[in-house]
């Protein structure tokens, strides 16, 4: 199918079957999640990928009792750094280094501009800049699992605290900011059947020429 017709198959999916998505599948997801597009290249999110049935049922608990958390195949629970600091923004640039086989002298006006822009907002505003890119991530993500023909279902709609809590993210510095549990449709999940709405193409999009 083209990716049009898998976004057009995809919807955020209210109750899931329980059935589990196999690790093929789940893994193209991933590495889709990887691959996806962030400022600087620097990820500064986490995605902890729950499959456990008894840390879901906490996490149900946590999302407003919410029935596609506890009956998805995993739970994917994007979070972000508390604080970027000028130690992460090294490891980037050693990364980086590595990874292209140049020398990381070579990089210094690349990571200065990183600690000049992003090592340089206060903490808070550095978690609002992660989380928007955790949220690139996520429509990576979610596009990844329809061409999979994975049911997703992107959510606000939880206790970020408690899910810190849960998943012990404070003690690793880190904080909750958006999450999509996978899995399959279930059959008496009635909103599978809703044509989807979206805005007229022509009043969405304003080509200037």
């Amino acid at each position: 199918m083209s990716l049009i017709q898998d976004l057009n198959w995809r919807y955020a999916t209210k109750n899931m079957s329980g059935e589990a998505v196999s690790s093929e599948k789940l893994q193209t997801i991933l590495a889709a999640t990887n691959l996806a597009a962030t400022s600087y290249g620097l990820q500064p999110f986490t995605v902890f990928v729950v499959s456990n049935d008894e840390i879901k049922t906490k996490l149900q608990a946590a999302a407003y009792g919410q029935p596609q958390v506890g009956s998805s195949s995993a739970v994917l629970v994007f979070a972000v750094p508390l604080q970027i600091t000028p130690a992460d923004i090294e490891a980037f640039i050693n990364l980086v280094a590595t990874t292209r086989s140049i020398p990381v002298e070579a990089l210094d006006g690349y990571k200065g501009m990183i600690l000049g822009t992003v090592g340089a907002l206060a903490a808070e505003q550095q978690q609002i800049w992660s989380a928007k890119q955790a949220y690139i991530a996520l429509g990576t993500a979610l596009a990844a699992a329809a061409e999979q023909k994975v049911d997703a279902c992107p959510m606000e709609g939880f206790d970020a605290a408690q899910f810190d809590d849960i998943l012990g993210l404070t003690a690793k510095g880190l904080k909750s900011v958006v999450i999509m549990p996978v899995g399959y449709r279930s059959a008496d999940d009635a909103t599978a059947q809703y044509i989807k709405v979206r805005k007229p193409e022509s009043e969405l999009f304003h080509h200037l020429k």
